[in-house]
């Protein structure tokens, strides 16, 4: 697919079913992605071009309420993880921090948000999703070297140039198997491979994802509740983005 920028020609290699739009490097692709997803539909990949981030936001049409539809941050999540450790260097680790920051070998990286329409009541099936993506290529120009010697980089970790753009060629191949995963095998299937890199905070404790996307969390020993940890109110809180800088916090 190819989207032209001014007289440049900006290219992505996705499967069918996706339409891609590119933004100049001043562009945020999760915020347009938000004001044209109403209309532009599924499939819809907004990618800003520029070499020191990672950027693009995809539009997802759900056919469940928004309670249980927000879920699908898990498998865009999962789709994210496989597609950096298929172009990282051999044994690093992808890692998760709940429910939505991305680590490669325990650094930051980025992360992955998620929005639907404001005015979609939690029992209504939402018109659209978004999800969006930012990982840190390259050392971010605007931050001071000593403070971005302390983050971590693609690029850094011995990325190529040319696979910041295949990570997202591969996430959205990605993507669409974790859908199908889901739809063959139930959600369960997308939980197992989320909450496989996601680390444990006690030996012996056991994770599960609930209908509504919180995470679910006891012991062995455990009898009563579990602990559980908020999807809502951690994605409003994006604790690895940095809305100042507009990227991924350093450290």
């Amino acid at each position: 697919m190819i989207a032209r920028l001014g007289d440049t020609e900006q290219t992505l290699d996705l499967p069918p079913g996706y339409t891609l739009v590119a933004l100049r490097e001043l562009g945020d692709a999760f915020a347009h992605a938000c004001e044209i997803a109403a209309e532009a539909g599924a499939g819809t990949l907004v990618w800003v071009r520029r070499y020191d981030l990672v950027e693009f936001a995809v539009v997802l049409e759900p056919d469940e309420p928004l309670k249980s539809a927000r879920r699908a941050l898990f498998a865009g999540m999962n789709a994210l993880a496989d597609a950096i450790a298929a172009h990282c260097p051999p044994e690093r680790e992808v890692t998760f921090d709940w429910p939505d920051a991305v680590r490669f070998d325990a650094g930051l990286l980025g992360g992955g948000r998620l929005a639907w329409p404001r005015d979609c009541a939690e029992d209504e099936v939402p018109a659209w999703l978004v999800f969006g993506v930012i990982l840190r290529a390259a050392a971010m120009a605007h931050v001071p070297e000593v403070q971005a010697a302390a983050g971590v980089s693609l690029l850094s970790e011995g990325f190529e140039m040319v696979e910041t753009d295949a990570i997202i060629e591969s996430f959205s191949r990605h993507l669409m198997t974790a859908f199908d995963r889901w739809k063959e095998r139930g959600f369960e299937a997308i939980a197992r491979d989320y909450l496989e890199r996601l680390p444990k905070n006690k030996a012996g404790e056991r994770r599960g994802i609930d209908l509504n996307g919180d995470l679910l969390v006891s012991l062995p020993a455990d009898r009563g509740t579990p602990d559980r940890a908020s999807l809502v109110d951690a994605l409003g809180r994006a604790s690895w983005y940095d809305p100042q800088a507009r990227g991924p916090k350093l450290g």
